[in-house]
């Protein structure tokens, strides 16, 4: 009773000092779907508000995806629908995957929305009261294939401060460097592979210097970011002059048309952000609230949580805007890291580039969940998932100390005690260690409070190894004592529940479901299990298996083979007039390296279409003797299989044999052209013979 009591205390004194917090993740492109990498930051944010709700705090989570840019529109150019659609699309797909993983939005929106223009035109109009806004004409990068000016984030090429290669157009990942895209060096367009004409187009921008000041003391001075984080912006950027923020783009392009100067859109990086505020007005929209309320009003917080590579924009553009439009500052913008793969960065030709969705059909997304939690910390480091530590991590932790204190009590009684037997005061050490807990939680060093928690496992699951209640459990005589270690027993396991349930909802739920009480509140941890009827006990979570890991793996390196296989060209083997005009020569090679390729005239005894695969025909070829080859090539859209038999063909003899989806493939048919429809297979001319070299 007096810990109920005590939990009842706690309880009205949180809500009596509940914060209203506004919680934004970076809005996900709508050009791609979900991957671990991107998981990182939903569930490091959504940890986070689940962990203020349970602290009787009133948290919104709000995001979108982002769906503006060149990027979009050609893509939706190429595969034949509208922007609108392929959006749409992703949207669907952005959401089933965070839902997967239990990422609790209160919306999701889109920066598609005639909210977001709304308050796009806003901001805009607030800029030029305040004279902030300025226009020039802009010598740009332009995608000649494409026929597209370029965005900073579609040029790739070598760093002009630190010569690394494969940067962005807008800062060097590698050094931090911020630049124009024209500064790059050998730049290549994202698009097309093109290399990028110079073009001038009428630009406005932001003249954000005259900020400065404010930038630099709102930077510099509370708690706004994370001491790298400020130093790293003291030392790039504040020290010098900032440079106008180029905010608009030529059309074509999908986007927001600024109204006060027609037939040009308002850059992806400026209505992105605003995102988050045209998303919560949505929201309020719908429920009846009041944006001021979340955006201009000071005893509201807001916290963004963001990646390293998004910090220029988040903590010198977007505060800039805010202050400008007399909307409320960011409280807090937390940077995380990069996600490595055993020890490398992700990849997709590796494999190791794993889709949300992908990981939903072999593993426990609560594994997910713990494992990343015991990574965060509140700190800017990368984090790394390697694979092993992950299922010895997730196997020792959650199911041989959390989940094994239930299953080693729970089936031996069917209702608690009516008191606690606790001696050596281990419900009350988990209680004082709540705030401890919690402290970390806010702070956002989840790993720490991963340590604590499994501190408190090791000594609960010490009781149960010292007092045996399967023994015990053998004489009837001893069933009250049975009884009251049970009850210690669960008392403990619930904090446990209490104190992981921002990490892993499912389970808290599941765990809700067997002890017949709540765990989803902060303040549950303060009262013990007494005189509880217990639920019938159900498996709460399995071992990570090696096998199903293994499989996860095998099937994104199977994907990408595929992908590969069917986005094989035959303009990368062209030798017409036409295909060498589209397609630029490779780079020079030596004859010793031309030496390498053993080139065989073959002749195709069977062919058969694959069914699953909308490009590929598997073929057996003879290369003379008895030498059968089989081959898997990107030919289908252009032959019937039968076409193809008995005919002699050149193929690459000695490539690597190639495990895909559908099989080994062999070799490769050599072929020309520009495209699925415009596609023939290479012949030797008449006189040649089966297995003879070519070169």
């Amino acid at each position: 009773t007096l810990a109920g009591g005590a939990s009842l205390r706690a309880l009205m004194t949180a809500q009596s000092n509940a914060r209203q917090i506004l919680v934004t993740s970076a809005l996900p492109y709508a050009n791609g779907h979900i991957h671990l990498g991107h998981l990182v930051e939903y569930l490091q944010t959504d940890i986070w508000v689940r962990f203020q709700r349970s602290r009787g705090n009133r948290a919104l989570f709000i995001c979108a995806d982002d769906t503006h840019g060149t990027a979009i529109m050609l893509r939706a150019e190429r595969e034949g629908r509208s922007e609108e659609a392929l959006i749409a699309d992703m949207s669907e797909h952005h959401q089933r995957d965070f839902a997967g993983f239990s990422v609790d939005f209160d919306h999701y929106g889109s920066t598609n929305s005639e909210e977001n223009r709304a308050c796009c035109e806003e901001i805009w109009q607030k800029l030029g009261e305040k004279n902030l806004i300025a226009e020039r004409d802009v010598t740009q990068l332009f995608d000649p294939d494409a026929g597209v000016f370029l965005a900073d984030r579609f040029v790739k090429g070598q760093c002009p401060n630190c010569n690394s290669p494969d940067q962005y157009g807008d800062n060097c990942e590698k050094c931090g460097a911020a630049y124009a895209a024209t500064d790059l060096i050998d730049p290549k367009s994202v698009h097309s592979g093109a290399t990028p004409e110079i073009r001038t187009a009428r630009h406005y921008f932001v003249q954000i210097e005259q900020l400065h000041p404010f930038l630099n003391e709102w930077t510099q001075g509370g708690d706004h970011l994370q001491p790298e984080i400020a130093n790293y912006l003291k030392g790039h950027f504040l020290a010098d002059k900032l440079r106008d923020w180029d905010v608009s783009r030529p059309a074509p392009y999908f986007g927001f048309e600024i109204p006060t100067a027609p037939g040009n859109y308002w850059y992806v990086w400026f209505d992105a952000p605003i995102g988050y505020i045209g998303t919560t007005k949505q929201w309020c929209n719908a429920h009846g609230e009041s944006l001021d309320d979340w955006w201009r009003n000071p005893q509201t917080e807001i916290h963004h949580f963001i990646g390293k590579d998004i910090t220029y924009f988040h903590t010198l553009f977007w505060p800039a805007m805010l202050k400008s439009a007399d909307y409320q500052l960011p409280t807090r913008v937390q940077v995380h890291g990069f996600l490595t793969v055993n020890g490398e960065k992700m990849s997709k030709s590796r494999g190791t580039m794993v889709r949300a969705s992908t990981y939903l059909k072999h593993l426990d997304p609560a594994y997910l969940r713990y494992f990343y939690a015991s990574k965060l910390s509140d700190k800017v480091d990368d984090i790394d998932l390697n694979l092993e530590e992950f299922a010895q991590k997730v196997n020792s932790d959650l199911v041989g100390k959390v989940v094994n204190l239930a299953s080693r009590t729970a089936k031996f009684i069917d209702r608690t005690a009516d008191e606690l037997d606790d001696p050596a005061g281990l419900f009350a050490n988990g209680m004082s260690a709540g705030e401890l807990i919690a402290a970390d939680y806010e702070k956002r060093d989840y790993s720490a409070a991963m340590r604590k928690i499994m501190a408190l496992a090791d000594r609960a699951n010490e009781f149960i190894d010292q007092k045996e209640p399967w023994k015990v459990r053998k004489e009837p005589e001893r069933k009250e004592e049975l009884r009251g270690i049970c009850t210690l027993a669960l008392s403990l396991y619930r904090q446990l529940i209490v104190y992981l349930a921002p990490v892993l909802p499912q389970l808290a739920t599941q765990s809700a479901e067997l002890l017949g009480v709540s765990v989803h509140q902060w303040a549950d941890a303060q009262s013990p299990l007494l005189a509880k009827e217990l639920g019938r006990f159900q498996h709460l979570m399995k071992r990570v298996e090696a096998v199903k890991i293994e499989a996860m793996m095998s099937e994104e390196i199977e994907a990408v083979e595929l992908a590969a296989a069917e986005e094989i060209t035959p303009a990368d083997f062209g030798d017409n007039d036409a295909a060498l005009v589209a397609e630029p020569l490779g780079e020079t090679c030596s004859i010793d390296d031309f030496g390498k390729i053993d080139l065989r005239v073959a002749r195709v005894i069977h062919a058969e279409s694959i069914k699953e695969a909308k490009k590929l025909l598997r073929l057996t070829v003879s290369l003379g003797g008895d030498d059968r080859r089989t081959i898997i090539a990107g030919v289908k859209a252009a032959y019937e299989p039968e076409e193809l038999i008995g005919r002699q063909v050149i193929v690459v003899a000695n490539l690597a044999p190639r495990k895909m989806k559908f099989g080994v493939s062999e070799g490769m048919v050599i072929c020309a052209g520009e495209g699925k429809d415009d596609l023939y297979v290479l012949s030797p001319d008449s006189g040649a013979k089966v297995g003879q070299r070519i070169g």
